[in-house]
């Protein structure tokens, strides 16, 4: 944990912004596997990590914004937990841990709902994202479960995105801890990455690298030489050599931090000419896109150059033609690069998604675009001083939307789809670094893992 006076100030400024109300704050609990004594790891809510630093399951936050109390809320653990499962800190104990003074038992947080119910008061309460979260604030409120996302509190939802938005330089710290762990695995990774070898066998090393240093995943890990999958999380090919491994991963930090990095290998540690164009096309958007960032740069413009990069790199490969950068602004290039360029790291590794991407990365001055491709971007909103972002943009030939699209005959002006045919077995690349918006530009987090095309191959004992 940090100290505790930094949770305690953290807990102040959200009561002062939300300012009137009580607030109810319920960390995770343990999630049954098969049953409920066999459970899940377990992983805490971030908001409650932020705001109480605890890591144990079954606990609750109570803040009166009015009164300023503060109640550590949580189960009376007994004989049978010690025996089963060994001794655990007090209610008391945990509390001053956080620099709360008033523990109280969940049938006291019941009492505390319904007394500020009684007279009007408002509870305010995150958007629970678990089953088991969704049934306590049931229980607490007396709330039916079809009524309990809308009534999330925007107004708690603003304030602690406010918070948490921007990361101290503790916080920082940490997710530099991650990042350099996440270092230290890709390069086990590249010199493991050899034809012949399974990707379940890849997976399986680098779940145990992760562990062994006292850690663990910050999300399940991309392993694939099907790079079109963007979120593939099957390990059941073998590697063979002139394939592409695309990896997606990312650890966390002794008190929760994320890393989320992406690197695309060749396997046998050479690239193919072909290989290589669309790869140093992906690297160059991912430069330009980093080197727009900075105090009061709107994200959303980042993108754009990074996909005007894609575009310009595709038109000179006679992949699409025309002007790129209308090509862009028609959305031609979300064909070969459909997602956005990238999102907020902290806590959650799409930090605060949970409490809704529009509020986290969108504003009264940014909507959200209704453009495929576009409307996938998570953040538009400008970028402050302590943002954390990732960058990640790529190229893919996915058949299916290829085929959809030529069938279409979908902005053809733009697209060379003849020229298309020849990548339809390609798969995907994708290149992403961790970047800290400082208060002159930025600073690359993951500059130090290779990604130039001749530092990665020599990694994996090959050349460019």
């Amino acid at each position: 944990m940090f100290e505790a006076s930094l949770y305690a100030a953290r807990r102040r400024a959200l009561m002062e912004s939300v300012k009137t109300g009580c607030i109810l704050l319920p960390g995770n609990d343990l999630v049954g596997m098969n049953y409920h004594a066999n459970a899940f790891d377990f992983r805490q809510d971030g908001s409650f990590l932020y705001f109480a630093g605890l890591d144990e399951p079954g606990h609750c936050l109570w803040l009166d914004c009015e009164s300023g109390e503060e109640m550590l809320c949580g189960p009376s653990l007994g004989l049978d937990h010690t025996i089963w499962s060994g001794a655990a800190p007090s209610l008391p104990e945990l509390a001053a841990r956080s620099g709360i003074e008033n523990a109280w038992t969940m049938a006291d947080l019941a009492a505390a709902c319904h007394d500020a119910q009684r007279p009007g008061r408002a509870v305010h309460y995150l958007p629970p994202y678990q089953g088991e979260g969704v049934l306590r604030i049931c229980r607490l409120l007396g709330a039916a479960p079809d009524t309990v996302e809308a009534g999330a509190s925007q107004k708690l939802v603003r304030a602690v995105v406010a918070l948490r938005s921007v990361k101290s330089g503790e916080e920082v710290d940490e997710i530099r801890q991650a990042v350099a762990l996440s270092a230290q695995m890709y390069a086990e990774l590249m010199a493991a990455c050899t034809p012949g070898v399974a990707e379940m066998e890849l997976y399986g090393r680098m779940q145990g690298f992760i562990l062994a240093r006292g850690s663990r995943e910050a999300f399940p890990m991309i392993l694939s030489r099907r790079g079109e999958v963007l979120h593939n999380h099957s390990h059941d090919q073998t590697l063979s050599e002139g394939d592409l491994l695309l990896v997606d991963s990312g650890v966390v930090s002794p008190l929760g931090y994320a890393s989320d990095i992406t690197r695309t290998l060749p396997v046998g540690g050479r690239f193919t000419r072909r290989q290589l164009d669309i790869y140093e096309i992906v690297l160059r958007a991912l430069a330009e896109g980093t080197s727009r960032m900075g105090p009061g740069v709107p994200f959303v413009e980042c993108h754009f150059s990074a996909a005007t990069q894609v575009a310009q790199g595709l038109t000179d490969l006679g992949l699409m033609r025309g002007d790129p950068a209308e090509a862009v602004a028609q959305g031609a290039h979300a064909l070969f690069f459909p997602h956005g360029l990238g999102h907020m790291l902290g806590l959650d590794v799409h930090d605060m998604e949970a409490l809704g991407e529009d509020f986290v990365g969108y504003d009264e001055e940014f909507r959200r675009s209704t453009q495929f491709g576009l409307s996938s971007l998570r953040m538009a909103r400008r970028l402050q001083p302590g943002f954390v972002m990732t960058v990640e943009p790529g190229i893919y030939f996915i058949p299916a939307l290829i085929g959809q699209w030529r069938e279409a005959r979908r902005l053809e002006e733009f697209i060379n789809y003849e020229a298309i045919d020849a990548y339809l077995d390609f798969g995907g690349i994708r290149i992403e670094d961790d970047v800290l918006v400082t208060e002159h530009g930025h600073e690359v987090l993951s500059a130090g893992i290779p990604k130039e095309p001749a530092a990665v191959c020599a990694c994996m004992g090959g050349e460019k």
